[in-house]
């Protein structure tokens, strides 16, 4: 009898009481043995009695974020079409769908952690290598490295749905790294593009503000000659009227008149015309 007590004492040692905390996911498994390998059911939150022989995996069902930089040397390194080197620190932040845990620990049989700086680092890298050997360094370090990242994103996204993970965004931190003079080279024909873009601007605003002076022009010239052929037009229709109205100019002139005769000696009465019999 004391020997099945101290028997039950020990194996109650060697037991222990594990937490499931709120917004993960347990999966309860057998060390060694047979039985060796991921029981039938979840476990959800809550706390579990495990014997000397089990252990609990958790899994977070909530979005985690990964990085890999130049700290621990665990940057993505790659190679362009032209065999130029690149390398860049990532991030990538995804989640455990909670209904696929038992299938993602069968898959690798190891924690998230493992998981994702072994085999999700890899999948990550393996996109960036064989996408990136297909373009261009100067589309890789410009306008293009969006593209780059999004079709990394889509391809590991697909691959690691069926077993559980939900992948929501790679994404680039900083700028990526090349070789100096490859990064020089890139820098003095971007400067020189804009320097170009630039000349070509001023040249279209110089050109547009000489087409306005010129249009100012012509619009002025225009301006003077209507108001002449205006003025032309008017004084041949007054030379028409006097023509065909002799007496007007005499008739205006009296209109005017304020009646009084020039105080001038031997000068000639105005505008009286003595009809000769």
């Amino acid at each position: 009898m004391r020997k099945f007590a101290l028997l039950f004492v020990l194996l109650l040692a060697g037991c222990s009481v594990e937490k499931v905390p709120v917004g993960n996911v347990g999966i309860k498994v057998d060390l060694y043995g047979s039985d060796k390998g991921v029981q039938a059911q979840q476990v959800g939150p809550g706390r579990y009695w495990l014997s000397i022989n089990q252990d609990i995996y958790l899994f977070p069902t909530f979005t985690q974020t990964r990085t890999w930089d130049a700290t621990n040397n665990e940057y993505i390194s790659f190679q362009s079409k032209e065999g130029m080197a690149v390398s860049t620190s990532l991030g990538i932040t995804y989640h455990v769908d909670p209904n696929m845990v038992s299938v993602l620990f069968q898959k690798y049989r190891k924690g998230i952690d493992e998981i994702t700086d072994l085999y999700i680092h890899n999948m990550v890298r393996d996109g960036f290598v064989e996408i990136g050997s297909t373009m261009a360094i100067e589309d890789i370090y410009g306008t293009k490295k969006a593209d780059l990242v999004t079709a990394v994103q889509n391809r590991v996204k697909a691959a690691v749905a069926p077993i559980g993970l939900v992948v929501e965004k790679v994404y680039l931190i900083g700028a990526m790294r090349l070789p100096p003079q490859v990064e020089q080279g890139i820098n003095a024909k971007i400067a020189a593009t804009q320097m170009a873009e630039r000349r070509h601007n001023e040249v279209a605003q110089t050109e547009a503000e000489a087409q306005k002076e010129v249009a100012k022009a012509e619009g002025d010239a225009k301006a003077r000659l209507v108001n002449a052929e205006a003025e032309a037009k008017a004084l041949a229709l007054r030379g028409q009227a006097l023509k065909d109205n002799p007496g007007l100019v005499q008739l205006n002139a009296i209109e005017k008149w304020d009646g009084h005769l020039p105080n001038v000696n031997g000068g000639a009465l105005p505008f009286i015309n003595v009809a000769q019999k």
